[in-house]
């Protein structure tokens, strides 16, 4: 990283201003011969005249220089704030390119910042998240992780290991001094209590679905309303409504905010046996979305009965529609969340959306910091439980076998925020950044 980097850090296209970043150990170099004349102070606004190497000016912008290591890369920074016509970022772009200046790959910055230690990866990660957040609550949690809550935990866990670790050592090192002979015990102790919470956040998906959006499915028999509903609690017509049983083939998805949650609601297809080669692939797609849903809605008509539905489970909502064609009613289960109504009825509807709103606030709020936000984080955590148990497993053999699957699990963790982590895994991750962050 010895060279130079440059990127619009504002999005592209004509706007009152356009902001272009430097990073590097040429920045202020660079400021320099473009303004002719050195900068102000460092973090003082300076109105400058900007121009190429030929002397042509490129534009009258306020520019800012920030020094190493008290930046957020941790090296030298400047930032252009031009006009923002497309020429002039173009032209300033050409003649930082002449200075010796490259453009940036995407999330180089913010990974100059990790690889310099202003930023730990969970860390990083709450920027491409905060970056991409569409409600409320995903800004919050991205915001919450930027400023170090992930890291928090995931340090907690280590300390514990490290505290196990010692007394495993102290065990093996030590085996003829007048130790305490409980130490292995309460190594194991330390080590099942946080088994136990590496369980407990395997076992929960909130972070996820405040980042991804709370997944909600919509099933049940064919012609059943799901499609009207859908597209009601949407606000749009984005699902084919006929009376022909069958009309929907694929998972249909949309996103709504519900009390600032994301919300990822999917029309299946009506699941039934056929030999239709397209409806049953339409079928077999519906219950596998339905299946990682955080929530189900059975919708279901007068002739519903409950043994048609073997796969319903104890938290799935069930709905019957077509409240206004009347009829004896179909044999429902008890539950708190039984709903009567006509899904074209958008008062109706809207006392179902009420409850979801409040069915994923509930779900979805309150408690400790999520330890895990993205997939990565539970393929690091599911690797470290593995370490765990092959070490709680190991207690009355060999210590020295115990302590290595310790040292193991400590290092998994350290993956988390990016202490020990491969090349391809850090590209991974900063590659999904956009170019300027």
């Amino acid at each position: 990283m010895s060279d130079t980097i440059y990127a619009l850090a504002t999005a592209p296209g004509r706007a009152a201003l356009a902001v272009i970043r430097l990073s590097g150990p040429d920045s202020r170099r660079i400021l320099s011969e473009m303004t002719g004349r050195p900068p102000s102070s460092a973090r003082t606004l300076s109105l400058r005249d900007l121009r190429d190497s030929s002397g042509r000016l490129l534009d009258k912008a306020l520019v800012v220089w920030f020094r190493g290591p008290a930046s957020f890369t941790g090296e030298d920074v400047v930032e252009l704030h031009l006009h923002g016509g497309a020429a002039v970022v173009a032209a300033t772009a050409e003649a930082l390119a002449a200075q010796g200046c490259r453009a940036a790959a995407p999330g180089e910055f913010t990974r100059r910042a990790f690889t310099n230690g202003r930023l730990s990866l969970a860390e990083a990660e709450g920027i491409a998240d905060l970056i991409d957040s569409e409600t409320a609550q995903q800004s919050a949690q991205a915001l919450q992780q930027l400023s170090g809550a992930l890291d928090h935990r995931f340090s907690r866990w280590r300390a514990g290991l490290i505290e196990a670790l010692a007394l495993l050592e102290a065990a093996v090192d030590f085996p003829d001094e007048d130790l305490p002979a409980d130490l292995a015990a309460g190594a194991a102790a330390a080590l099942q209590a946080l088994d136990a919470d590496l369980e407990a956040a395997l076992g929960e998906a909130r972070g996820e679905f405040v980042r991804e959006g709370f997944r909600v499915a919509l099933v049940g028999p064919p012609n059943a309303g799901k499609s009207s509903l859908f597209n009601t609690l949407t606000g749009r017509e984005a699902a084919i409504v006929t009376p022909v049983a069958g009309t929907t083939r694929d998972v249909i998805e949309a996103d709504i905010s519900l009390n600032g949650y994301l919300v990822r609601i999917a029309d299946t297809a009506g699941l039934r046996e056929t030999d239709d080669v397209v409806e049953a692939e339409g079928v077999r797609r519906a219950r596998a979305w339905a299946k990682g849903a955080g929530l189900r809605l059975w919708l279901t008509d007068e002739t519903f009965h409950v043994e048609q539905a073997p796969e319903v489970g104890p938290a799935d909502w069930w709905i019957l529609t077509k409240a206004d064609k009347g009829g004896p009613g179909a044999d429902l289960p008890t539950g708190p969340y039984i709903y009567r109504l006509d899904t074209r009825d958008r008062d109706q509807v809207n006392r179902v959306a009420a409850d979801l709103a409040q069915h994923v606030s509930t779900q979805l709020s309150g408690g400790e910091f999520p330890a895990i936000t993205r997939a990565r984080h539970r393929d690091v955590l599911s690797e470290a439980r593995t370490c765990l148990a092959r070490a709680l497993a190991g207690f009355g053999q060999a210590p020295e076998l115990v302590a290595e699957d310790v040292r193991l699990t400590a290092r998994a963790l350290e993956r988390l925020s990016g202490r020990i982590d491969s090349e391809a895994v850090l590209d991974r991750v900063f590659g999904a950044f956009c170019i300027g962050k």
